[in-house]
Formats: C-alpha cells, sequence, structure tokens
C-alpha cells in the first residue's frame, strides 16, 4: 500500500511552496502526478524524494538547467558521474567567485565604514563614496 501526498502535504513535507511545485512540474523538473477524479494531485514518496533533491541542489547554488542534468543523471544511475562532478566543479567555481566579490565589498564597506568620522551627513564619508563612485578602491558593475 503507497502512502499517497496532497500538494498541500507535499509543500508541508518538504518545505516548499504550492506554487513552486507547480513551476517544477510545468518545466518538467517534478513527474506529472496521479490525479483523482476530481483532478486533485496525488504524489507519492517518490514525488518527495525528487523535489527534496531538488531543494537540497538549489540551496547549493545549482542552476535549475544542472539540476535538470543532474535528474537526468539520476534516473541513469548505470551512467558514468563524470558528468555530475563537472557540474559540481562549475558550481563550485561560481560559488568561489561570488564568495570573492562579497569579500570586495565588505572591504570596500569596511573602508567606507573606517573612514567616517561620525559627524553630519555633509561631511559624512559613506555618504559621499556612495554619491561618488571613483572614490571606491573597488569596481562595482
Amino acid at each position: 500500500m503507497s502512502i499517497w501526498f496532497t500538494i498541500g502535504k507535499l509543500a508541508k513535507e518538504t518545505g516548499t511552496k504550492v506554487n513552486t511545485i507547480r513551476y517544477y512540474e510545468e518545466i518538467g523538473m517534478m513527474p506529472e502526478p496521479a490525479r483523482t477524479e476530481g483532478n486533485q494531485r496525488r504524489y507519492q514518496q517518490q514525488h518527495v524524494n525528487r523535489l527534496a533533491f531538488i531543494r537540497h541542489s538549489r540551496a547549493l547554488g545549482f542552476s535549475l538547467d544542472q539540476i535538470r542534468s543532474l535528474l537526468d543523471l539520476q534516473d541513469r544511475p548505470d551512467h558514468s558521474c563524470e558528468t555530475a562532478d563537472r557540474i559540481a566543479r562549475e558550481n563550485l567555481a561560481e560559488v568561489e567567485s561570488r564568495i570573492a566579490r562579497l569579500q570586495s565589498l565588505k572591504s570596500e564597506l569596511t573602508r567606507m565604514i573606517d573612514q567616517c568620522s561620525h559627524g553630519t551627513v555633509a561631511d559624512c564619508r559613506v555618504v559621499e563614496t556612495l554619491a561618488n563612485h571613483g572614490l571606491c578602491e573597488t569596481r562595482h558593475s
């Protein structure tokens, strides 16, 4: 006997919004669930597992396209994991790049704050630096 979940219970079980579940179905990342005679969706444990995989992948910063590729690989367990490794390495490189940008932003904010004399806004280094991009040590896009 299999356990069935409504979309609301699936959402609660996985911490996912109902609209997000519908979206993942719409773009083909979640398999179509069975439907009752009243056209209500009925999910099984496989849906919970797949949605948990998607959510965990998103939390780790993988794009939807990367997750789609990883799901395709998961559906073919006899294939080499070389592609999964490549996707993870690409994601790691992106994370490292974001960390470097954030560290640069942190340095710039720290510098602005440290140079603030805590006087009036007319003499505020934070406001002055934000108004004049040329005063920034780091170039931001």
